[in-house]
């Protein structure tokens, strides 16, 4: 019988301490400015922000750890992505609007982004709520209708760079620390070296694998990765 893996041996969800800026710190420290515990609907600037990258910049565990921070303060966050099929109509109560992989919305979810950012920039009550977005491309080059594509490069754009190969190691590691495991070099340079060096799914392969190693109580080891992989 397999033993089942709880969640209480995994990590947390993305935070922005958790979050290895290397050379993408001024993205970082804005968006800690403006998520921070002394911010508030009140205080926070109402300038948009764009994140744009390629897939594994980090752009994602950004976004979800800023709504996670402004949850954590008691906020409520209005959040889009591609797989939002029916979007909600912007609501009142949110303090802030993110929106994740906007170079892949459809066309219903273009007007709903489009109807979100008008409404938080130009609320029908209360302050202006803070617009937080990424996607894969700068915001001229996104292939959105043009008043929405426009809109997402009216505030502060910041460009996440790809970490190096001693980055996402330094990456790993935090990681595994983070969850308590032990990561050796051996397993970390057969990480690297055979699957993809796209830092997501170097993440998402460690969550399966520290899963895994609870599940059947063994020690990270690379015959334990590739028995895993044998077992899909």
């Amino acid at each position: 019988m397999k033993q089942l893996a709880l969640d209480i041996g995994l990590a947390t969800g993305p935070t922005l301490a958790r979050f290895f800026a290397g050379p993408n710190e001024a993205a970082l420290q804005h968006l800690r400015l403006a998520a921070g515990a002394g911010s508030s609907e009140a205080t926070r600037s109402p300038v948009p922000t764009y994140l744009w990258g390629e897939p594994g910049s980090g752009k994602t565990h950004l976004l979800r750890a800023v709504r996670q921070a402004l949850r954590d303060q008691g906020s409520s966050v209005g959040w889009l992505d591609p797989s939002v099929a029916e979007p909600a109509d912007f609501d009142e109560r949110w303090t802030a609007v993110v929106m994740d992989d906007v170079h892949l919305y459809s066309t219903a979810q273009q007007a709903a982004a489009f109807n979100w950012f008008v409404n938080a920039v130009s609320p029908a009550s209360g302050s202006q709520r803070w617009v937080l977005a990424a996607g894969n491309l700068p915001p001229a080059d996104l292939p959105l209708r043009d008043d929405l594509r426009s809109r997402l490069g009216w505030g502060h754009v910041f460009q996440l760079q790809l970490l190096g190969e001693a980055e996402r190691r330094s990456v790993l590691r935090q990681e595994a620390d983070a969850r308590g495991v032990f990561l050796g070099d051996e397993v970390m340079d057969y990480m690297l070296n055979r699957f993809s060096r796209d830092l997501g799914s170097l993440m998402q392969l460690l969550d399966q694998l520290d899963a895994f190693a609870l599940r059947t109580q063994r020690a990270i080891t690379i015959p334990l990765l590739k028995t895993m992989l044998e077992s899909e």
